[in-house]
């Protein structure tokens, strides 16, 4: 903040310098003075419609709403005097007047900010005798209910969907008393971040659907963790009673997510507990037969000893589990671990090639985004978000690949990289002050490397990469992928690694195919392999193997992910593990006791440790690990034009997701009802 922008005004008789571009409300709390509020969120357009956040300025004739008033150089401004008691204490009372009583039946009891405000600045009895408004609720889809007679038209939920989700489908009707918030032909709302009107509502209106009538807030244990199912790490808080999970809220994290999450990651805990695998399997003939723990792994050990294996890392494997099994792999030979399941295409030698070099927080700041094969309002719904406030700030967006909706209009450039060759694309690059790249695995899962190098190329000799900054990025949707591959959990090739090791198994290099929590096990590449599943979830992967074991769902143990901008992030354990499940590096070490291989993790400590004596990067929480870069300045060819997006239903992309009853309901409601045809309106 520059010396030119700071004003002096006085909160209280106190004088505080302050920004001049603050309204009066921002000034009275970097003052210390609280201020009640309905309307206002400092994340959304300001409405100035509750007037709760009344105050008053000195000569002025009567009080204001601080939310919307800007300040002026000497400025007095009084918080606590009668006439702003008694102004507050007014504007309660109206907000009351319609305002059902029913805090004993309402889920937002015990945190609603009506009733914290209600008990702190308003009257102790009501003295409206006349009849209330009732309003009839309303249908917002299968996740949100609604009970409008609550609603005090704070309007928090319209300028959400607009400004946030980017789909205008809550409107206000009416005026007055005869005001109602609804959807759009009272149709289920679309977005993926529609649960967040949950939290922005400060009254008992909109509260979740699958919570209802569940638990009190002071009935809840908390336990702070990340969203792993896509790939940007989400903060999360869960909320459990026991050992069952019945509520996750977002944390906030201004670098990552702000306060805002995916509605997958907030509802889908129901599948937490179903279909779950909760004791060992051994096929015995053509089904699989539940068995004992000692009769698996003397079976594993058997197999192990005499056989050649490989192992592949699902999309929600942690960095503990990962170093654990590539010790482990290791004592059958090199390279013997793969990630990359989806064919992607890195260069080995450049960690910038698979990593969201821009960091998260940047992607607003952006004049010009093009995207190129990737579909971030389901691969990564907070990144589509980022995208939307730069295209809110004005700015262009172009787009390569299909042409899909994404919320806000872009300018579609078809599925030839060479467009990007356009001289008056050029001309715009070469103009904007930050322009920005982001690649997603629709492209870099079927891309070559020359297509890859190219692109390096091509962002050097445009300004996209610079000697001070990076904004060419990688998009992944599985949360697993970046720290994987930090941990050289690949093949030494740069694409195809898959086609590699396909080639290997058909030629007898390997036999045993280990699959930790990845489906891709069933795939008809391993149909004359020996199949061991490790996973929490019944599903192909666990059906078409011979050994199962049960592990750990990332609620029920503590783990380390890097999310796609490499941010180092931990997810705390919330309860115990279900059935017999237990964790995979405690499988791993069990039999390489019983095999003869060394090993001497005896805690999970011990894991941590020789994982950060053996690896060239560091692992601070909440930092973003440095990778290297590489230079390419050879001639700019593409030829791929192939994209296959990883993800077309998203609210079932994984194997958890896929077991949830909510998740089929947003599919049934939601996708089913074709409500997300149009392209780019």
């Amino acid at each position: 903040m520059s010396e030119e922008n700071l004003i002096t005004v006085k909160v209280n008789q106190k004088e505080v310098q302050v920004d001049k571009n603050l309204t009066v409300m921002q000034a009275c709390e970097i003052a210390g003075e609280e201020i009640p509020r309905f309307c206002y969120h400092d994340k959304l357009s300001i409405a100035g419609n509750c007037r709760m956040c009344l105050v008053e300025i000195e000569k002025a004739p009567k009080l204001g709403s601080s939310c919307t008033m800007p300040l002026m150089e000497g400025m007095s401004i009084i918080t606590n005097s009668e006439k702003v008691k008694q102004g507050r204490k007014g504007v309660m009372e109206f907000l009351l007047i319609n305002h059902p009583l029913d805090c004993p039946i309402c889920d937002q009891g015990g945190e609603c900010d009506l009733q914290d405000q209600a008990m702190y600045y308003g009257f102790d009895r009501s003295r409206y005798s006349e009849n209330k408004r009732a309003v009839e609720n309303k249908n917002m889809g299968p996740l949100v209910n609604t009970i409008m007679t609550r609603c005090i038209h704070c309007t928090r939920c319209v300028r959400f969907a607009s400004e946030v989700a980017g789909v205008p489908e809550i409107g206000m009707l009416g005026r007055g008393e005869n005001a109602e918030i609804t959807t759009y032909l009272e149709k289920s709302i679309t977005s993926e971040l529609s649960g967040n009107v949950i939290d922005l509502c400060p009254v008992g209106a909109l509260t979740s659907k699958p919570y209802k009538f569940k638990a009190r807030p002071w009935e809840l244990k908390r336990t702070d963790s990340i969203d792993i199912f896509d790939g940007v790490g989400s903060n999360i808080r869960i909320d459990s009673r026991a050992e069952e999970i019945l509520r996750i809220t977002p944390r906030v994290n201004e670098n990552v997510n702000e306060e805002w999450i995916s509605d997958k990651v907030r509802f889908n805990y129901d599948a937490y507990y179903n279909q779950r695998i909760d004791h060992p399997f051994l096929r015995k003939g053509k089904k699989l037969v539940a068995s004992s723990w000692g009769e698996v792994l003397k079976e594993l050990e058997k197999k192990l000893s005499k056989s050649s294996p490989f192992a592949i890392l699902g999309p929600h494997t942690d960095l503990e589990t990962g170093y654990a099994v590539k010790k482990f792999m290791s004592n059958f030979g090199d390279k013997r671990v793969e990630v990359r399941t989806d064919n992607q295409t890195i260069l080995l030698n450049n960690n910038q090639s698979f990593t969201f070099n821009s960091s998260i927080s940047e992607i607003e700041n952006s004049d010009l985004i093009i995207l190129i094969g990737t579909n971030p309002k389901f691969e990564a719904p907070i990144i589509n978000y980022k995208i939307l406030k730069s295209y809110n700030s004005g700015f262009e967006i172009f787009n390569i690949g299909e042409d899909i909706n994404l919320n806000y209009p872009t300018n579609y450039l078809g599925k030839d990289l060479n467009s990007l060759k356009d001289p008056v694309l050029l001309k715009k690059i070469k103009s904007a002050r930050k322009p920005m790249v982001i690649v997603g695995s629709a492209f870099t899962s079927f891309c070559s490397e020359t297509d890859l190098t190219s692109l390096f190329s091509f962002s050097n000799v445009n300004k996209i990469i610079t000697k001070e900054k990076n904004d060419l990025n990688f998009l992944t949707p599985y949360a697993s992928r970046v720290g994987q591959l930090l941990l050289n959990n690949t093949q030494n090739i740069n694409s195809k690694p898959m086609d590699l090791v396909a080639s290997k198994f058909k030629d007898g290099t390997y036999d045993t195919i280990i699959s930790f929590n990845s489906e891709e096990i069933s795939s008809p590449l391993f149909s004359n392999a020996f199949k061991v599943y490790f996973g929490h979830h019944g599903d192909e992967g666990a059906m078409s193997s011979d050994i199962v074991l049960p592990s750990p769902l990332f609620t029920e143990k503590e783990g380390t992910f890097v999310n796609t901008e490499g941010r180092v992030q931990l997810a705390y354990k919330c309860h115990n593990t279900i059935g017999e499940s237990k964790e995979e590096w405690k499988i791993l070490k069990k039999l390489s006791d019983l095999i003869g291989f060394e090993n001497n993790f005896d805690v999970l400590n011990d894991l941590r440790q020789e994982l950060l004596e053996n690896i060239d990067f560091s692992l601070n929480i909440n930092k973003i690990i440095k990778t290297n870069a590489a230079e390419y300045n050879q001639d700019v060819i593409f030829s791929s034009n192939i994209f296959n997006y990883p993800i077309d239903n998203f609210y079932m992309s994984d194997v958890v997701s896929k077991n949830s009853k909510i998740m089929a309901k947003c599919v049934q409601e939601i996708l089913d009802k074709n409500l997300d045809k149009v392209v780019n309106q």
